[in-house]
């Protein structure tokens, strides 16, 4: 597989500043069946629904992403797929607070193979509070040509409960997850794209059923851990989404090595999605 990196791929920030209402926190307990919101401090991965994008509708693609932007796609007709990311947490973010988001890209490489030419790109956010930085984040996108066979899942995507994962079914979060819940955290991230809400389309993409979001799994992962009193402060949490989870099913999320790592079986019983949590050195990011 050839690969080759444009000299340009760190790009220009872009930065958004706010303050963080209870109403974002307030819709995402709601999904996920909580009794009560935060009242103080963000959750580790909640501030995934605050400060988000809202391109204006003349400004998306047929398929809900923007045509332009961070990160742009990197020419018409690529299918974008999410696949994981890394989340270092030196400081909880405070509602009520102003915060300010920084977004650029910071890397951009191109590969190609018996599957066609997919480009990766790596974006870089930054989110400061009180004049501090609360969080460093990195996401990683790739695009592959539309109508192109989807990746095989990662040699590490398993059937069944992993040999780490725990036995005990009282160590284990269920959420169950169909097109209502797609459609509402789409709205909670204002992700326009289809795949996620649009069966129609998502079949005509080469999916067999709407596409769980990657985004929530990984959301499903911390909150895995914050309810086993496993804190993500002073934490680096890496996940990654080893195979696409379609449709109605009740996703199963357990850990294994002394709950450092966690992951999120399908219905079926295959791994979707893993992460694993880190000690964060003093000044560390992703």
């Amino acid at each position: 597989m050839a690969a080759s990196r444009p000299p340009d791929a760190s790009g220009p920030a872009v930065s958004r500043t706010e303050v963080l209402t209870a109403e974002p926190a307030d819709a995402l307990a709601a999904l996920l069946d909580l009794e009560a919101a935060p009242q103080d401090e963000l959750p580790a991965l909640w501030h995934w629904v605050y400060l988000v994008d809202h391109p204006r509708q003349r400004e998306l693609g047929s398929d809900g992403h923007p045509r332009h932007g961070i990160p742009a796609p990197p020419g018409p007709g690529r299918a974008r797929m999410f696949a994981g990311g890394r989340i270092a947490t030196s400081a909880l973010l405070r509602l009520g607070k102003p915060t300010t988001r920084t977004t650029r890209v910071v890397e951009t490489i191109e590969k190609t193979g018996r599957s066609g030419s997919l480009v990766f790109t790596t974006v870089r956010t930054d989110w400061e509070q009180d004049g501090r930085r609360a969080i460093v984040e990195e996401q990683d996108i790739v695009y592959r040509p539309a109508g192109t066979a989807l990746p095989a899942p990662s040699a590490d995507a398993s059937t069944g409960r992993s040999p780490e994962s725990s036995a005990d079914e009282a160590d284990e979060l269920t959420f169950d997850v169909d097109p209502v819940v797609l459609f509402r955290f789409s709205a909670l991230t204002f992700n326009a794209h289809r795949i996620h809400y649009d069966l129609p389309y998502a079949t005509g993409e080469g999916y067999p059923d709407l596409v769980v979001h990657g985004p929530l799994q990984a959301l499903l992962m911390a909150e895995f851990l914050r309810r086993q009193r496993v804190p993500l402060l002073g934490s680096r949490f890496a996940y990654r989404l080893d195979a696409p989870a379609f449709g109605r099913q009740r996703l199963r999320i357990s850990s294994g090595r002394g709950g450092r790592t966690v992951s999120v079986r399908d219905g079926s019983g295959r791994t979707t999605a893993t992460a694993n949590l880190e000690p964060l050195a003093a000044g560390a990011g992703p």
